[in-house]
């Protein structure tokens, strides 16, 4: 049996009465139904009103680590929260150092310490499922989500399984991806992305050099202040806990595809294909065609799974078990986010 059919086996094991999860580790919350949840979902919320989620979870940290290992995605629902700095002091109860967000490729605002505005692109696109920074020379291994105020229609972070997207994938495409990793090209200064200056927190070219040479990130500068990039990472990995192998790249997001076909033929008309604002290829530097990250898209779309946030909620997420998206919304809405555990290729 496939690690999806068992996924799924799970999942619909899950819906059934009587199998909720053995919360003994927990003490003082119930497991709450979520129609339609994943196996890799938890639902918990307190016994008691007015639980204070951070005491809670610093009484349960460890508790609350080993869980997350058997159910990669957890949603904390009906604590007391306390507002943004409450929860970078959850987060921080969990995992003792957050990281900064670095190698940037989405612009974020920093509102308390290290507790980030989520991605801030426009209300009306969509995010697709990706791992945090999986593009990037180190990655967070645990993701939290805290809605301080969800959108009046739309605006959900659905999340995936990395596992069983790896699943859904053909073996010839996945063999290929494994053998010849995913190249990162990303050009900077034409308008159209982040300035260089943004990604890298700098404005010196030498400090750019350096810490590019240190994580084997290939650097050309270019005229004006124009800046290109090309960075080879793994597109599947084993997740150093389970041992189980994920899907783990942003292929799909950073070629150019993900423009959708008409806005993807119109960059293709204005940028040669070496100057596109944001690209990927294989390692080796071929293309990787529409069709194949179709297939990617395809498989995600099979295991997406969206809820509707609720003012107060917080999400915990092991970044290499599961991605995590965005709907589009209307309105208010405003969700923020802490990483860490920061791990590289060659100590994952």
């Amino acid at each position: 049996m496939t690690r999806a059919a068992r996924l799924r086996r799970g999942h619909r094991a899950l819906a059934g009465a009587g199998d909720d999860v053995d919360l003994r580790v927990l003490s003082d919350v119930v497991q709450r139904p979520l129609p339609g949840a994943p196996a890799c979902l938890l639902v918990v919320s307190p016994e008691r009103e007015g639980c204070d989620l951070v005491e809670w979870g610093r009484a349960h940290a460890e508790a609350l680590r080993q869980v997350l290992r058997e159910r990669p995605a957890m949603l904390f629902r009906g604590f007391r929260v306390g507002g943004v700095e409450a929860f970078e002091r959850f987060a921080e109860a969990i995992q003792p150092t957050l990281a900064e967000y670095q190698e940037r490729s989405t612009p974020r605002t920093e509102v308390s310490g290290k507790v980030y505005t989520s991605t801030e692109y426009p209300a009306n696109e969509t995010i697709p499922q990706h791992n945090e920074m999986s593009y990037a020379s180190a990655w967070p291994m645990k993701l939290f989500f805290h809605c301080v105020q969800p959108s009046p229609e739309g605006g959900a972070t659905p999340i995936a399984d990395s596992r069983e997207v790896y699943e859904l994938l053909s073996p010839r495409l996945r063999e290929r991806f494994a053998e010849k990793r995913v190249m990162y090209v990303r050009n900077y200064g034409t308008g159209v992305d982040l300035p260089w200056q943004k990604v890298f927190q700098t404005e010196d070219r030498a400090q750019v050099d350096a810490y590019c040479q240190r994580v084997g990130i290939q650097v050309e500068w270019l005229g004006g202040n124009r800046m290109r990039t090309r960075s080879v990472r793994p597109a599947v990995m084993q997740h150093p806990e389970t041992k189980e192998t994920v899907w783990f790249n942003q292929a799909h997001l950073f070629h150019v595809s993900n423009l959708g076909p008409k806005m993807s033929a119109a960059m293709r008309m204005v940028f040669k294909e070496q100057d596109l604002p944001r690209n990927s290829l294989y390692g080796d530097g071929t293309p990787i065609s529409d069709a194949e990250l179709e297939e990617v898209r395809e498989a995600y779309r099979k295991t997406t799974f969206a809820f509707p946030w609720q003012a107060g909620d917080v999400m915990m997420l092991d970044n290499m078990l599961v991605t995590h998206g965005r709907t589009p919304f209307s309105g208010a809405r405003r969700v923020v986010v802490a990483m860490g555990e920061m791990r590289t290729e060659n100590n994952s």
